[in-house]
């Protein structure tokens, strides 16, 4: 039997965090078995679903390398096929017409509420001749549900799972005015796509009793069901706003990369030993559903993170400056691409060390393509241009001015040889001339930082300084 598994998202907003990884554990199944995963877009509410989120839900997963075999299914065209097979189970006996009103559909709900009954219909119309239909009254069409006994569900995360039979209702399958309901469409979708596992959230667990019942009075094999736990936020309550951004978007956009999101979503609720660090070859040879957890997991920011940065950190560099050169042009555009370029791989490694995300490695390396600004933002950066680091500045200038071979070994000897001329410390002479290079108190060797820039420009943004007189020499 060939693995097929599916992600059915409904096109009503952004891609789900959630979603996302009922997405991986479905590509991932499927990649593990030689099977095949497929793309649902469940657009049936039409009010809801916008052509913005569709497009949003497929450059999420594009993004997230989450890659689909066949075509796209959108449910909504496959509407005439639900409308096909309510009749299929009203001719088989499985299904019937029921003519209840709105007024009294309401009264059996407010019976059930006071009887705390989970059951809100009666079942009046399951063996009423549709000869006593009234007047004016377009009939919605049910399922027949068992009336006694029990269902067992062998879910393949959560084990076998059993509903007594008494609490499952005869569900809507076509409302009155002829539009298939999910719970039905979903069923039939499913068998024409020739879905054998479904893995989704454990808030469809109940659901899957009804489908269970839908299968079989179809006479179709049921799938395998496979309900993975929600991911909650840190204080134990299912992922929401208030823990933070939701959507896969929000995550591209706050500069973390693919690799660790999906390594992430990984260990939300699977797990390979104590490995942390894996690779989609890795994830493909070793998932399975057996491995899943049944316990709700929770969603850290600072692992994710660490996490985000450690993928930075073992970036390939071409990889990782074509990100960064990307970043710097969108803000600074009217730059020397190739210069900007020359610099960031010579100052990489420092900086991608000291970068937990992409916006973060940006931030840090603007100071490359663009000179400080007068006064400092950073006040810790100004309290080192004080008029005794000024005259420094000036020293250094000269100093540095004389080297003709300019190399990270040659301006850091010119610059020791002089800390060591005046008895100074070393941090008297390389902190003044990290804010006047970078406009920052932090940043990658100060050395490093001379021999990317250059000579000429090197001695420009020294210049610079407000306060620095050169015309003495």
């Amino acid at each position: 039997m060939t693995v097929v598994t599916r992600f059915a998202p409904s096109p009503t907003g952004f891609l789900h965090i959630g979603g996302a990884r009922t997405a991986l554990f479905n590509w991932l199944f499927a990649r593990h078995h030689g099977g095949v995963y497929r793309l649902r877009i469940e657009d049936t509410d039409r009010k809801r679903s916008t052509p913005e989120a569709i497009s949003a839900i497929k450059d999420g997963l594009t993004w997230l390398g989450i890659d689909h075999d066949d075509e796209i299914v959108f449910q909504s065209h496959n509407i005439q096929r639900h409308k096909d097979a309510v009749q299929q189970l009203l001719e088989l006996g499985h299904a019937y017409r029921c003519y209840c009103s709105s007024e009294e559909l309401m009264e059996m709900r407010k019976a059930a509420r006071s009887e705390g009954s989970s059951i809100s219909y009666d079942r009046r119309w399951r063996d009423r001749d549709p000869a006593d239909a009234p007047h004016g009254i377009s009939p919605t069409i049910r399922i027949k549900m068992p009336l006694k006994g029990e269902t067992t569900i062998d879910d393949a995360v959560q084990g076998p799972v059993t509903l007594q039979n008494s609490e499952l209702d005869d569900f809507i399958l076509m409302r009155s005015d002829s539009t298939p309901t999910y719970m039905h469409s979903v069923v039939v979708d499913d068998h024409d796509m020739g879905i054998t596992h479904i893995v989704r959230g454990d808030d469809h667990l109940n659901n899957a009793f009804r489908q269970y019942h839908l299968y079989r009075a179809f006479g179709w094999d049921r799938p395998v069901f496979a309900h993975i736990p929600l991911i909650h936020g840190t204080d134990g309550q299912k992922l929401s706003k208030r823990h933070g951004a939701l959507g896969v978007d929000a995550y591209r956009d706050m500069g973390y990369i693919p690799d660790a999101i999906r390594n992430y979503l990984l260990r939300l609720g699977w797990s390979h030993g104590d490995q942390e660090i894996i690779s989609s070859k890795q994830a493909i040879e070793w998932f399975d559903l057996d491995a899943i957890g049944k316990s709700p997991s929770r969603f850290d920011f600072d692992r994710l993170e660490n996490l985000n940065g450690h993928y930075i950190a073992n970036m390939p560099d071409d990889i990782l400056i074509d990100l960064l050169a990307a970043a710097i042009l969108k803000l600074i555009p009217d730059i020397d691409e190739k210069n900007l370029r020359n610099r960031a791989r010579q100052l990489l490694e420092p900086l991608k060390k000291r970068a937990k995300n992409l916006n973060e490695l940006t931030e840090n390396a603007l100071f490359i393509a663009q000179r400080p600004r007068y006064p400092l933002e950073n006040t810790k950066a100004a309290k080192f241009l004080n008029p005794s680091s000024v005259k420094l500045l000036e020293e250094m200038h000269g100093a540095l001015n004389e080297i003709m071979d300019w190399t990270l070994h040659s301006v850091e000897e010119k610059i020791r040889v002089m800390s060591e001329a005046q008895s100074l410390g070393l941090s008297n002479f390389t902190q003044p001339l990290r804010a006047a290079l970078t406009g920052s108190n932090a940043s990658p060797g100060i050395f490093e930082i001379l021999a990317a820039l250059g000579k000429e420009e090197s001695l420009r943004r020294i210049a610079d300084v407000p306060d620095v007189n050169l015309s003495s020499r």
